[in-house]
């Protein structure tokens, strides 16, 4: 019986829906068995060293602001900015005409002092003498002298002793206050408190110099420094400082001599951390918390400046033939431990089974992220939990989980951050290279 045109059109539409979804299906099963390119590494003993990072300024060991005891104008100025000065050398005159004067009338006054005093003493003297003879008289037993005169040579005596001893005070009193006009003319002279270089001079001949009691950006006069010991002083994140000790070696890079790069110890760690202005009032202050730390040169340049920018990396530990993977090759995942996997132990290298394998037969396991690598066994990546230590510049340190030997997956970071559990992987050709990523592994 010849089929209708119907029934032909339906059994074609069949074929080829047949046909569609075989080909789908076949693309799927290529597309699940096609390996994934990366690039392997096997894991070998590195030599590694951890630093921290700080940036900040160049500073004198030894720095003294110059600044005015007394009010007055600038005369002249003995030395210029750079200048190398001795300690004790003159380095700028105020004028001394006000305090010159104000020397010479306390000089007077003293004079005038001291003439009271002489007389003082003289009465004093006098009225002494005049009770002695009194008071004779009244031994004597008889009527020259009464009892009413003896008590009145008693009392001017005593008035002549009181008299003398405000003369001494005052004369006391002028002599301090010579001693404080010769001071204030003595402090018209600034010389050097110590040895080193001007690095800042910012007054002028005719300015007139103050003292620094409400403001000492205003009486600053000069600055001297030693830079014989010149310090990095740079400042440390709270989370980095912790890993700081005396006398780590540093290598120092400063701005002005960018072909050149010094060493140097840690000498300094704040106790204390250095706020930002209002972060003390703030309860909910998010900014970041640094410690000031100072670092000394070994060998500084001759010609190194203060406030020269520097950037200090601290070598806080170090690795001989440590256990190593590319800091790419670590990420994370989400793993759940199965109840007879062995953990591995310290120093040992245990595989871990696949994760999500023993979670979707038990859902009573909980998933949690743990950082390890991509282990490659015959074509085949297996994620594998690892504990890590100090972090080179490209290296982490493994402590567990890993064998000298291991093929990890060490790229490219787009790859590792992809791939699945269990994926085939196979090496990418020579030459081929992707993203390095961020540092500390993929997520």
């Amino acid at each position: 019986m010849p089929m209708s045109r119907k029934t032909k059109l339906g059994l074609i539409i069949g074929f080829i829906v047949v046909g569609v979804g075989g080909v789908i299906a076949l693309s799927a099963a290529k597309s699940r068995n096609k390996a994934t390119e990366v690039r392997l590494e096997a894991v070998a003993p590195r030599d590694l060293t951890a630093t921290v990072t700080a940036s900040g300024r160049i500073e004198a060991k030894r720095s003294v602001d110059v600044t005015a005891d007394i009010t007055g104008r600038i005369t002249s100025i003995a030395v210029r900015e750079g200048d190398l000065v001795r300690q004790g050398q003159l380095l700028l005159q105020i004028d001394p005409s006000q305090y010159s004067a104000e020397l010479s009338r306390a000089n007077a006054l003293m004079a005038s002092s001291e003439a009271g005093l002489v007389q003082a003493r003289a009465n004093k003297d006098q009225a002494q003498r005049s009770l002695d003879r009194a008071k004779e008289l009244q031994r004597s037993g008889n009527s020259l002298i009464s009892a009413e005169q003896v008590e009145q040579a008693q009392t001017t005596f005593e008035v002549s002793t009181a008299n003398y001893n405000s003369a001494m005070a005052q004369t006391k009193q002028a002599q301090a206050g010579v001693q404080q006009a010769r001071d204030n003319l003595n402090r018209t002279r600034l010389f050097a408190p110590i040895s080193g270089r001007v690095v800042r001079l910012p007054v002028e001949v005719g300015e007139v110099a103050v003292p620094g009691t409400f403001s000492r950006e205003n009486a600053l006069l000069m600055t001297i420094a030693d830079l014989s010991t010149v310090l990095a002083k740079v400042r440390v994140d709270e989370t980095d400082v912790i890993k700081l000790a005396f006398g780590d070696s540093v290598q120092i890079t400063i701005d002005a001599y960018p072909d050149t790069s010094f060493t140097g110890r840690v000498t300094m760690i704040s106790n204390s951390a250095q706020l930002v202005a209002g972060q003390l009032a703030s309860a909910q202050a998010t900014q970041a918390v640094d410690f000031d730390v100072e670092i000394t040169l070994d060998h500084p340049p001759r010609d190194i400046r203060p406030d020269l920018s520097a950037t200090a990396k601290i070598v806080t530990d170090t690795r001989r033939g440590a256990l190593a993977i590319p800091i790419i090759a670590l990420t994370v995942r989400q793993h759940s431990d199965l109840p007879n996997e062995a953990k591995p132990a310290e120093g040992a290298a245990t595989a871990t089974p696949a994760a999500g394998t023993g979670a979707a037969a038990d859902t009573t396991n909980k998933l949690k992220e743990t950082e390890g690598v991509f282990v490659v066994h015959k074509g085949i990546a297996t994620f594998r939990p690892v504990k890590v230590g100090i972090a080179g510049s490209e290296y982490f340190e493994v402590l567990t989980g890993l064998q000298l030997g291991d093929t990890i997956v060490a790229g490219t970071y787009q790859a590792i951050r992809d791939l699945k559990d269990s994926s085939r992987v196979r090496q990418a050709p020579s030459g081929t290279s992707g993203p390095a990523g961020p540092q500390g592994g993929s997520r």
